[in-house]
């Protein structure tokens, strides 16, 4: 019955990342999802649809409330499996952003030929 259980929570934070992704970031068929979050503007909704920490909580509530028995159980499936689609979504995020490039630039020489310190 244990091995169920474990089966049954990671089929619902998979299916939690995947409600969340097409959500926030994909079009949908017809672009459905994509006239939604167009539509939502800058209001509230707008902004939970922007973040996909914020909306995940959301979906996972759903998904918690229809698999829970108790408010304890509630709870745990709600952070646990809003918290398994972050780590997915970090995971399978793009990670197309330049990194971070260290620069410097040069100091200028002193009169006697050596470079000096700024700043100092």
């Amino acid at each position: 019955m244990e091995n169920s259980a474990s089966v049954w929570f990671l089929i619902s934070t998979l299916a939690v990342w995947r409600v969340t992704h097409l959500l926030h970031a994909e079009d949908g068929p017809w672009a459905m999802f994509l006239r939604v979050r167009r539509l939502s503007g800058e209001g509230m909704i707008g902004r939970l649809l922007d973040c996909f920490y914020c909306l995940s909580l959301w979906v996972a509530a759903l998904f918690a409330l229809l698999s829970s028995r108790n408010v304890t159980e509630y709870v745990s499936l709600w952070l646990g499996l809003s918290g398994g689609a972050i780590l997915l979504h970090r995971a399978t995020e793009s990670r197309s952003a330049v990194p971070p490039r260290w620069s410097e630039e040069p100091t200028p020489k002193q009169p006697n030929g050596e470079r000096g310190e700024q700043g100092l």
